[in-house]
């Protein structure tokens, strides 16, 4: 645990009892500060209050006395309106922040110049964020990883020379970070995501900016330059004289990282050198390949080797539940992307293999998979399960793709396994890659992940 001692002897307030919230009012108790905590969910605050912390309503509290609002990133500070912990705080000057800004200010006192990457963007920030830190542990370094991945940045090690925190960012987390100043930040992409609580693209983008905007002075921003968004961004920073590292993995770049054939490619001055190759295993599909040349350019700035690179490269087992190969059985492949929760995501998936098994379905997103029409010839057939599969089945049905209505993932698995078995190709691909929430049948993603893996080490070996 990081213990925050730049609020001792003062009074903090903590709203948002979560897995961040808990562990910044520790950290915030562990240095010094009187923590009051707060939530809308009362087993939060018997949790809380079981850990030892000062249960307050904080709707009745006088707040000239405190000195922050330390917020969790998942209770709006801005749209579609502020919560009303944050018109308190404001009415009253307290200043509203987030755990990884208490991060910032700790290893500002205590190790400035600890090495510090800072990853966000809208798709592709997790495996992003978890191949850089097998980079770095490859590379011998120790290596703490967290933030939006799952551990608290507050419950990880402190921050010292030879220590490297690797922290995923997302765009709620930024907006309550003012003093961030990564050492190496990176912005992988920006498409619409989250204007609910945004309030439109132009504001979602320029939250994103901040963090690499906010890179330290000798430290190095990384920027996927394959949408006008990012690409304006870039231009914006080096025109502010920031080091800026672009990457591309649709064109080739006079100055920059880009992907060509599967190979990294680094270009400058005339010259070229290949980094690493990409494109299978765990880096499957055009979005892996922009995940991984980000994670080259970061690698790169942090001093690690192109041998040690190239190792990790190919030693990289994926995180859970995206594009995820939880096991063979002969002929068949069978890859678990259940993180693909709508079509976008699955459409990355898709695009990754041809000769697709593909099961689909749960609870719909707008727009259902009309816009995956164009991958259709790749899917050999689909198994529908969950709300969605009526409706699934009329998309499919219209482009002639054939198709089942399994109903359950236990059936759809079965079905697809035995029909891809008896296909006779070279590698049929079993993918979960379900286009859908999860919630009609399933308490989240990883749970629906974690059950398609069970079912499939469960076949009988060929």
């Amino acid at each position: 645990m990081i213990a925050v001692t730049s609020f001792a002897g003062r009074t903090v307030a903590v709203f948002g009892l979560g897995g961040s919230g808990l562990a910044s009012a520790q950290a915030l108790r562990a240095g010094g500060a009187r923590v009051m905590v707060g939530d809308d969910k009362t087993g939060n605050l018997a949790a809380a209050a079981e850990a030892g912390f000062e249960v307050v309503d904080l709707r009745q509290m006088v707040w000239d006395g405190f000195a922050a609002l330390v917020l969790a990133p998942g209770v709006p500070l801005t749209h579609p309106v502020p919560h009303w912990s944050v018109l308190k705080a404001r009415e009253a000057g307290v200043e509203v922040i987030g755990d990884v800004e208490l991060f910032c200010r700790e290893r500002k006192r205590q190790a400035p110049e600890a090495p510090f990457v800072a990853i966000t963007g809208t798709n592709g920030k997790s495996t992003t964020t978890a191949l850089i830190a097998h980079l770095t542990t490859v590379a011998g370094y120790d290596t703490q990883l967290g933030g939006n991945i799952g551990t608290p940045i507050l419950s990880l090690e402190p921050p010292q020379m030879g220590r490297i925190h690797v922290i995923e960012m997302s765009s709620y987390q930024i907006d309550l970070t003012p003093s961030l100043d990564p050492s190496v930040a990176i912005l992988l992409n920006v498409t619409p995501d989250h204007l609910d609580r945004h309030g439109s693209m132009e504001h979602y983008a320029a939250v994103k900016e901040r963090l690499v905007a906010a890179v330290q002075p000798s430290g190095t921003a990384i920027i996927g330059v394959d949408d006008s968004w990012c690409r304006n961004i870039a231009d914006r920073l080096e025109r502010n004289g920031r080091k800026v590292v672009r990457v591309s993995v649709r064109h080739p770049l006079a100055s920059g990282i880009y992907v060509e054939h599967g190979v990294i490619l680094r270009s400058g001055g005339g010259t070229r050198e290949e980094i690493a190759c990409v494109g299978t295993g765990s880096l499957r599909g055009l979005h892996n390949a922009q995940n991984a040349a980000c994670a080259a350019a970061a690698a790169q700035a942090l001093g690690i080797g192109p041998a040690v690179l190239r190792q990790g490269m190919v030693s990289f087992p994926g995180l859970a539940h995206r594009m995820e190969q939880v096991g063979s059985r002969g002929n068949v492949l069978f890859v678990n992307d259940s993180k693909g929760t709508n079509a976008d995501a699955a459409a990355h998936a898709l695009s990754s293999f041809t000769d697709i098994f593909w099961i689909a379905g749960g609870k719909a997103k707008s727009g259902g998979i009309e816009s995956l029409r164009h991958l259709f010839p790749r899917i050999r057939k689909a198994y529908l399960i969950g709300e969605a599969a009526p409706d699934f089945a009329v998309t499919l049905g219209e482009e002639a793709v054939a198709h089942e209505i399994s109903t359950t993932l236990e059936v759809a698995l079965a079905q697809a396994a035995a029909d891809a078995a008896a296909s006779g190709l070279a590698e049929a691909v079993v993918l979960l890659s379900p286009a859908c929430a999860s919630f009609d049948q399933f308490r989240n993603f990883e749970v629906r992940g974690a059950r398609f893996r069970e079912l499939v080490q469960a076949l009988p070996e060929n």
